[in-house]
């Protein structure tokens, strides 16, 4: 099969990642596979698997970038794929108008993918126009079929996102050097409990509820420190100095870091004694935290949305109810003092299954083409 992927850009994120292990997975396969996006950091990486890249700009929520639908229908007639894979909104429109302009006859098959909770609209609505939908949670498909009943139920299909053992294994430790490296930058950590906070800096993500919690902790006379790893987009820097007030404001000034953006996550987490999940909102998958416990780190987060399905199955102690101060305080404090240990990661949870599975409903629909 040739099968094309669709998405804005190919520079960090759940949905970036995704695309290139199912990429790399098709070509190890025998299958082609064509990624469109406006380029990034990840293309070197993409091409290196055997995918081909075509940059086009398709990442701005512009009515300019539908101008884009002309030159990706002579795409699609050039390289007749078997499936086209829409990954995102706006090229998710720029796609499904390109694929519907070409004869019924002659036209790929169309996939889509939910990543996310969208505001439910009729621009939301084209992630839903695949002939298979595929949701990254069941979380995400009790929102589909509730939001659009456009949508039959026999359309869509649960694929989690997963992690490879190899990549994240079992009781991983970093290399001397960086550790040394580690030690040298952060010497802050020394004889403290590490509570790690993964994401990229805007409000949803649940960075005051960890400044919060370090400091309640400090004030029961906790030696913690917590880290906040992830980058501030250039119109979140406001939203960024106020965190950097309210942690002076709450006396942990110097009890949190502030890491930016990190390419060694993997590393960050494996030396963290705990690592968070409190996005305020539901987290439609929540590859972070998977990410953590296949590490066998524990990990705390919110019971709800993607996240609250996995530790629901691999590490019910770190469950905690949305928003209740309270109990995130006990119950960090619990994980901490070794109540319970992540179970192992496996199916449907490895990227092995994720994978197989993409690939079935691929072939699923190719061979009614």
């Amino acid at each position: 099969m040739k099968i094309l992927q669709i998405l804005p850009e190919l520079n960090s994120g759940g949905v970036e990642r995704g695309t290139l292990e199912v990429a790399a997975h098709l070509v190890r396969n025998g299958h082609e596979a064509l990624v469109v996006s406006n380029g990034g950091r990840l293309v070197e990486r993409l091409e290196r698997s055997g995918a081909r890249h075509l940059t086009m700009p398709v990442h701005r929520k512009s009515l300019a970038t539908l101008f884009q639908i002309g030159r990706l229908r002579r795409v699609l007639r050039e390289e007749r794929p078997d499936v086209v894979h829409i990954r995102s909104r706006v090229p998710g429109w720029v796609a499904w108008l390109a694929w519907r302009g070409l004869p019924e006859a002659t036209r790929p098959r169309l996939v889509s993918t939910v990543h996310g909770f969208y505001s439910v609209n009729a621009y939301s609505a084209v992630m839903t126009r695949g002939e298979r939908v595929i949701a990254v949670s069941e979380s995400v498909r009790e929102y589909i079929l509730k939001n659009y009943p456009a949508v039959s139920v026999d359309r869509v299909r649960v694929i989690h996102r997963g992690v490879a053992p190899n990549e994240f294994p079992r009781g991983y430790q970093p290399a001397d050097e960086w550790q040394a490296r580690w030690r040298e930058a952060n010497p802050a950590l020394e004889g403290k409990s590490t509570l790690l906070l993964p994401g990229r800096i805007t409000r949803w993500k649940g960075q005051e509820d960890l400044l919060e919690l370090v400091a309640a902790l400090k004030a029961r006379g906790e030696a913690v420190h917590g880290l906040i790893a992830g980058e501030t987009h250039p119109k979140k820097r406001a939203y960024a100095e106020e965190l950097l007030a309210r942690a002076a404001q709450l006396g942990v000034g110097e009890d949190v870091t502030f890491l930016g953006h990190r390419d060694d996550v993997r590393e960050v987490m494996a030396v963290s004694d705990l690592v968070l999940s409190l996005s305020r909102e539901p987290e439609a998958f929540g590859r972070v935290s998977l990410e953590a416990v296949a590490l066998g780190r524990p990990v705390v987060g919110y019971d709800h949305g993607g996240v609250g399905e996995q530790l629901r199955v691999l590490f019910s102690g770190g469950l905690t109810p949305l928003g209740d101060g309270a109990a995130l305080i006990e119950t960090t404090l619990g994980v901490l003092r070794g109540q319970g240990r992540p179970g192992v990661v496996e199916a449907p949870f490895t990227q092995a299954a994720m994978c197989g599975a993409t690939e079935a409903v691929y072939r699923e629909l190719a061979a009614a083409r």
